[in-house]
């Protein structure tokens, strides 16, 4: 697997820290609830993959945005990730970055059970993301997102997980327990705030307050 930080040929600048944040059944509140305690100038991009029918998206995204300090919108394909954007996946296709980073959808894997799949973003910000990368994988029914966590903690990211007491369905956070693929547990009102720490170089990777 290719590693989490690579040479980049892009002229732009340096990529800002990328957060991804994967939920499923009691998602909607629990995404609300991280990023209202995130600053109006928040420094990472954040990228939110929800299960939820592409009908609903675009609501999700209204409702969203009257929870955060920040506009949260639909990806759209050839969208280039920047700092204190918030991007929701949009369409039953699965959402991936590209080896130019940007963003497309795709309809592989057809078999997915859950779509837009958490695991597929994941895998493919390892693979082509060229800077620093959090994982975060909240409340939801399944074991979407647990692979694509563990692959982020392997090449060096730091994951988050939701805590059993916080998550509406404890079963996406404890699939990741189980892969030993989250570095930190927390419950939900604490995640915004780590990752402000994180993403505002306040807090080193790794050395939040985490408990399993």
């Amino acid at each position: 697997m290719m590693p989490l930080v690579m040479q980049s040929r892009d002229t732009r600048g340096p990529a800002p820290p990328l957060i991804v944040i994967g939920a499923s059944a009691g998602g909607p509140s629990a995404v609300a609830t991280v990023l209202r305690d995130l600053p109006a100038q928040f420094g990472g991009a954040i990228v939110i993959i929800q299960h939820v029918d592409a009908r609903f998206a675009d609501h999700m995204a209204t409702w969203l945005s009257d929870q955060s300090p920040t506009r949260v919108r639909i990806a759209r394909e050839g969208d280039r990730l920047a700092a204190g954007q918030i991007l929701l996946a949009g369409t039953d296709d699965h959402l991936v970055l590209t080896r130019t980073q940007t963003l497309a959808y795709i309809a592989e894997p057809r078999d997915a059970f859950y779509r837009p799949s958490i695991d597929v973003f994941m895998k493919s910000v390892c693979q082509y993301w060229q800077g620093m990368a959090v994982g975060v994988l909240l409340t939801g029914m399944g074991t979407d997102g647990a692979s694509g966590l563990r692959a982020l903690r392997n090449n060096g990211a730091v994951t988050i997980a939701q805590d059993r007491a916080s998550s509406v369905v404890y079963g996406m956070p404890k699939a990741a327990a189980e892969l030993d693929a989250a570095s930190e547990v927390l419950p939900v009102t604490m995640i915004g705030s780590r990752l402000t720490a994180l993403c505002h170089g306040t807090l080193s990777p790794g050395g939040g307050s985490s408990h399993v």
